[in-house]
């Protein structure tokens, strides 16, 4: 997958480019099978198939402390969209000019005169331009002046008795809630956090004889706070695991971490960077009345954790 990261890096317009456009975050099955309609239609029609995300996540940009956390960060997000074998990604870098295009102006300049769109595949809730003020409605009004399709992809659903459309905002509220199995079957894989590991309180090899990594996150959703069986990456290397998220509260300095105990391995990666995937919530935070019952709990919380792996 071809990567552009700036509109002025597009010389000439894509031959027959089939595009989608959206924020994309957490690149969920519903996006994934607008990509894949991109890509079926692109083939058709013997063009080029382009997914258009934006970064920063223009509501960032928009309403200032009013953005939610991300599920996936830019880097997984490339990732995940260059699995779907979509042939470009264009990431507009977000600004208030940006913005300010009115939606004509945004069809007409940018994705046909542009890029080369023939044919665009969105959702039914779209919208774009200065105030978004753009929908269904004016790109299909739109649609015979400029020379292009528009076509609007079905809503995906769980199944025929799940109400709620596979949505980033459902994604959140079930992460949030610490529902991780129900957020692996909207997002097609299990939810992953990324980070560098990061020197903590030295409490878990040293006091309580379980070392752990401390995960320092940036800007992405956190699950719940308590007790997951996790895996991961490290090195390269794929590793299981049991992660604690919250604020430890048999310790007195309630400060908020994300530690990652990983079986059988004790080795120095300390500014390493690390991949976690939440697979099955464990339980809760608890306080406990002393180290010794901590570290009980900690040893039933891993063995619980290596039996959900193994299954």
């Amino acid at each position: 997958m071809r990567i552009i990261d700036n509109i002025d890096k597009i010389h000439e317009p894509f031959k027959n480019a089939v595009i989608t456009i959206g924020n994309f975050d957490g690149v969920h099955i519903g996006h994934q099978a607008l990509f894949h309609e991109v890509i079926e239609t692109a083939e058709n029609m013997g063009g080029v198939s382009i997914a258009m995300t934006f970064d920063p996540h223009p509501i960032r940009v928009l309403k200032q402390n009013g953005h939610p956390p991300l599920i996936t960060l830019y880097e997984q997000k490339a990732e995940l969209i260059g699995r779907t074998h979509i042939d470009v990604l264009i990431c507009i870098p977000f600004t208030r000019e940006f913005a300010a295009l009115s939606a004509e102006e945004f069809v007409g300049d940018l994705l046909v005169g542009k890029i080369g769109m023939k044919a665009i595949v969105v959702g039914g809730d779209y919208s774009f331009g200065k105030n978004r003020e753009g929908n269904i409605d004016a790109l299909k009004a739109y649609a015979p002046k400029y020379g292009f399709e528009v076509i609007v992809a079905d809503w995906i659903r769980m199944s025929k008795a799940f109400a709620d459309r596979i949505s980033s905002t459902k994604i959140r509220e079930l992460v949030t809630d610490g529902m991780m199995e129900q957020a692996e079957k909207m997002l097609g894989r299990y939810y992953q956090i990324r980070g560098r590991v990061v020197t903590g309180r030295d409490r878990g090899g040293k006091l309580l004889g379980i070392p752990t990594a401390n995960v320092n996150l940036q800007d992405e959703l956190c699950p719940k706070a308590g007790i997951y069986a996790v895996t991961g990456e490290c090195r390269g290397k794929p590793f299981k695991g049991v992660a604690n998220i919250g604020y430890s509260p048999t310790f007195e300095n309630h400060e908020f971490t994300v530690e990652v105990h990983i079986f059988d391995f004790d080795d120095n990666i300390y500014g390493e960077k690390i991949l976690v995937n939440f697979i099955k919530r464990i339980r809760d935070e608890v306080k406990f009345s002393s180290i010794p019952e901590l570290i009980d709990q900690i040893k039933k919380d891993i063995a619980t954790a290596r039996e959900i792996l193994s299954a």
